[in-house]
């Protein structure tokens, strides 16, 4: 009974949490390969998802009258205004790979986009090792000596995919996100055993770096890849991205993420987070 009356007197709050649902559902079954058929050049599920997100949308933006009189009165408008504006947010930041027409050509052009960053994140590794001490910049140069190799490889990839979405420039863009995010995840692994302090707050910020480029790039390279292409991938990494999460400092990466995409540090978090989640549940 409190259930039920908690529906009836909440209807907006009640809405929006069947409308979260129904976004949450919705990306599951896409990501599962079910569409309930077609709507146009798209498909049910994704047509669902979307105008799910667009009424959560309109009951953020419009406010019942009635409850926002009542609610003044005892100070919590702003409060549930807030509630529905970060409900909106998580609905929105649900992935999408279930979109169809240009997110293709959007996730090329959106790794294309990281690949400057990539390159001058290994610029400063390349330049690091000259301020650890000397027995601890022998570690850091082993475990990081192909990064230049590996990122030049993908960025021509990248750029390549981008001129010429093929099959054949996919599979090789797969495997070498994959040699490279397999690099960077060992590095950590190695910097994590630097004993000395300071040399290690230098190395693990280094790698990390490139380790948030990197893993943007794989969840780019993911969400146009095949389930097939995917199984792939998570059979060519060894170190799992759950065994380096731990040294991941995230204000970092947050802020990387949000200055990359013009964005709130808040929403970065919220896409490292489900970035993280959806390789961790593909075995990446």
């Amino acid at each position: 009974m409190n259930a039920i009356s908690n529906i009836w007197n909440h209807p907006k709050t009640s809405a929006a949490g069947l409308l979260i649902a129904i976004v949450a559902i919705a990306g599951a079954l896409s990501q599962q390969g079910i569409s309930l058929g077609n709507a146009g050049s798209g498909s049910v599920v994704s047509l669902v998802a979307a105008l799910a997100t667009a009424l959560l949308g309109l009951l953020a933006k419009d406010p019942d009258s009635v409850q926002q009189t009542s609610r003044q009165a005892s100070g919590q408008t702003g409060g549930a205004a807030a509630k529905l504006g970060v409900w909106l947010l998580i609905a929105l930041l649900i992935p999408l790979p279930w979109m169809e027409g240009c997110t293709a050509a959007n996730a090329a052009q959106d790794i294309v986009n990281w690949t400057p960053a990539l390159q001058s994140a290994v610029a400063i590794v390349d330049s690091t090792a000259a301020v650890l001490a000397p027995a601890d910049a022998s570690i850091f140069t082993t475990a990081t000596t192909d990064f230049d190799a590996d990122s030049n490889l993908l960025v021509n990839q990248a750029k390549a995919y981008l001129a010429n979405p093929s099959a054949g420039i996919l599979a090789e863009m797969q495997t070498q996100i994959v040699t490279l995010n397999q690099q960077v995840n060992a590095a950590l692994l190695q910097a994590s055993h630097i004993t000395n302090p300071t040399s290690q707050q230098h190395a693990m910020a280094a790698i990390e770096d490139v380790a948030t480029v990197a893993t943007a790039i794989l969840s780019l390279v993911e969400s146009i890849s095949s389930k097939a292409a995917i199984a792939q991938m998570a059979a060519q990494s060894a170190v799992k991205i759950s065994a380096v999460t731990p040294y991941f400092n995230r204000p970092r990466a947050a802020a990387m993420v949000a200055a990359h995409y013009g964005e709130p540090v808040e929403q970065a978090e919220a896409q490292i987070a489900r970035a993280e989640q959806a390789e961790t549940t593909a075995g990446l």
